[in-house]
């Protein structure tokens, strides 16, 4: 997994309404922000999870709590297609690290109110095995002790599970791991060791993916990134070689990394009426990935964290709230879009807004490329990037992921420098890439790229609002330009925007 690192070279969903509809009573948890779209606000759901039936449903199997293991023993004796009711309590199973329950295919799974499946940090997984079609509800999943980059409940990344009204939390690893046509809905995914879902299956893309009605909070509690600089593998969810997802009406906030990151050969995504908000990285990445769709959305208060202490070892490459890392849009990959487009969108007291990056010396081949082994979706024989093929068409464009097509308008960009705390380079917005250098058979040494994904790739920003101290980086990280210099030639930037320096109140 990996980045241009911190150095250079449903009805039943419960949502707010966008009047600002508040807990009550003694409630101090935050409160989302309403939506741009104006209808509807992200999902606050930790704090009013959903109830499960009181009852037994007719047919259902009943779990009782005071058995050790009955779960895992009433699954096993029982058909595909069986639903299982448990009652209140809280829910163990062996004292075996192993243990874990492994469905059928079409299973449900229903919490009754108060019910816990809990792992007492023994179990690694809870629900495990590659039955399709099972359903899980209602239940609060916690204490499991997954390990680095796998998770807890559909650990095996088995296909079209269902996942509504649960709360995951405080368990190691992920708290969710995602097979194909998956739907994660109204869930909380809170407190867990690395991601809330790491959206991930081995030998194949996850394809159809929802995730809608979420709050995702306060992961990565093991600080990974601390653990392992540089590992790329900590946030609210992870992304991995998903071929087409929706996330929306989502409620992103305080993760101890990034919000939701697109890690590698993602397509085909629509990121919609969320709000990401204090996130201690950025509140989106969208790496060496093609063709989204990124829209009103709100997003405020991210990279707080990691952009100042960026700054403070004194680097100067531009990190955004949105980071797009040889990204963009590519027509010969069948998608709902044949570019990035950004829109619609309110990014308000982020560390800076939004960054266009292409590393130079990251491509197949590569030793650069930190997505170890991994290849574009164009270059079907990856042996092949190598010279000298590489060096001519078609595989000097195909062996590497191209930051191109990049449409970014009608949003809103405010920034008041007190609310960040910070007067200089948390206000950026930048197009740009480093001198290639790396490694000695590279054909893209030199400013080709920098040069490319800066006026040759159809990165376009236009028709958008500034408030505030905004200032534009192009081509490399020494070019820092004000409005009118990112406006004339030759960036051309920014066509039909508006400028006001002072964010007003």
């Amino acid at each position: 997994m990996g980045i241009k690192k911190r150095h250079w070279g449903a009805p039943a969903l419960v949502l707010l309404l966008a009047t600002g509809c508040t807990s009550g009573g003694s409630d101090t948890s935050p409160q989302p922000t309403a939506t741009p779209s104006g209808s509807v606000a992200a999902a606050q759901v930790c704090a009013h999870p959903g109830e499960g039936p009181a009852a037994a449903p007719a047919g259902a199997v009943t779990v009782d709590p005071a058995v050790v293991g009955d779960l895992t023993a009433k699954t096993k004796s029982s058909p595909p297609h069986t639903t299982f009711w448990l009652q209140p309590g809280t829910h163990k199973l062996e004292a075996d690290r192993y243990a874990q329950v492994v469905p059928k295919e079409g299973d449900t799974y229903l919490g009754a109110p108060g019910a816990v499946l809990d792992g007492v940090k023994t179990n690694q997984y809870a629900f495990g095995g590659d039955a399709a079609g099972v359903t899980i509800r209602y239940l609060t999943v916690q204490g499991f002790n997954a390990p680095q980059n796998e998770g807890v409940v559909n650990h095996d990344s088995a296909d079209g599970w269902v996942i509504e009204h649960a709360t995951i939390r405080d368990n190691s690893g992920a708290g969710l791991m995602a097979g194909a046509h998956q739907q994660v809905r109204a869930n909380c995914l809170q407190g867990n060791g690395q991601y809330g879902m790491n959206a991930y299956k081995s030998g194949a893309p996850v394809g159809g993916l929802v995730v809608e009605g979420n709050e995702i909070t306060g992961n990565d509690t093991d600080q990974w990134e601390q653990r392992q600089p540089g590992c790329g593998c900590t946030g609210g969810v992870k992304f991995w070689a998903v071929n087409g997802a929706d996330v929306r009406g989502n409620w992103v906030h305080d993760n101890r990394g990034p919000g939701l990151w697109a890690d590698t050969n993602n397509n085909d995504f629509r990121i919609e009426d969320n709000v990401l908000e204090a996130n201690d990285g950025a509140a989106l990445i969208y790496e060496t990935s093609y063709n989204a769709v990124i829209r009103n959305n709100t997003i405020r208060r991210n990279d707080v964290v990691e952009g100042r202490r960026s700054a403070d070892r004194g680097d100067d490459f531009p990190y955004a709230t949105v980071y797009l890392s040889e990204s963009g849009g590519e027509p010969r990959i069948p998608a709902r879009t044949d570019r990035i487009e950004i829109y619609g969108n309110v990014l308000e007291d982020n560390w800076s807004g939004i960054t266009l990056w292409e590393n130079a010396d990251r491509f197949c081949n590569s030793p650069a490329n930190t997505s170890s082994g991994d290849c574009t979706l164009l270059a079907k024989n990856t042996a092949r990037c190598a010279q000298p093929a590489i060096a001519t068409p078609p595989l000097h464009d195909d062996c590497r992921w191209k930051t191109q097509r990049v449409d970014i308008h009608g949003n809103r960009f405010v920034l008041h420098p007190s609310a960040v705390g910070c007067t200089v380079k948390c206000g950026r917005m930048a197009v740009l890439a480093n001198y290639g250098t790396y490694p000695d058979w590279s054909p893209y040494k030199g400013q080709s790229v920098a040069e490319a994904i800066t006026g040759g790739q159809q990165n376009r920003w236009h028709d958008n609002a500034y408030l505030g101290p905004w200032s534009f980086v192009a081509h490399d990280p020494s070019r820092t330009l004000d409005f009118g210099q990112w406006q004339g030639e030759p960036y051309q930037q920014d066509a039909g925007s508006t400028y006001q320096s002072q964010a007003g109140g």
